[in-house]
């Protein structure tokens, strides 16, 4: 499997699993919040806002991955990664689960860094073959 094909695949995981978990949110499926010892009751707003939050940032990389901008999707992908993060770090600032701010989030964080930077590689490697290939326009005499 070409690195591009292995890219495309795991961006549109990232982008289909983060727009589900926004609509989980925002709609009332389910009010679990893993890894939060005391989770928010439904009329607190945290459910829309971590909802919303997450719609957005899967529309934002799902846009960039249907029109071919692959480099710009790989820097919303590490800017992405941070998130789940920060979503981690709560957990953890809140005595909440270890195992589910290591486990859920952090991989998850990790997972979409490492997306984006494949996607870097990636685009990488196709500009400089572009470079090699495209011949410098010769000379222009004064």
């Amino acid at each position: 499997m070409s690195l591009k094909k292995l890219n495309t695949v795991l961006a549109t995981a990232v982008v289909l699993f983060t727009l589900y978990l926004g609509l989980s949110f925002v709609l009332p499926l389910e009010t679990s919040f893993p890894g939060l010892p005391n989770w928010p009751s439904g009329d607190s707003g945290f459910p829309v806002v971590k909802g919303s939050r997450e719609i957005a940032m899967g529309l934002a990389m799902g846009i960039l991955l249907v029109t071919g901008h692959r480099r710009a999707l790989g820097w919303v992908l590490l800017m992405v990664a941070v998130a789940p993060f920060g979503d981690m770090v709560n957990v953890l600032a809140h005595h909440g689960s270890t195992a589910a701010a290591f486990g859920i989030h952090g991989l998850t964080s990790a997972l979409i860094a490492v997306t984006g930077l494949l996607t870097l590689r990636e685009t990488s490697k196709a500009r400089k073959a572009q470079e090699t290939a495209t011949p410098a326009p010769a000379a222009q005499p004064a």
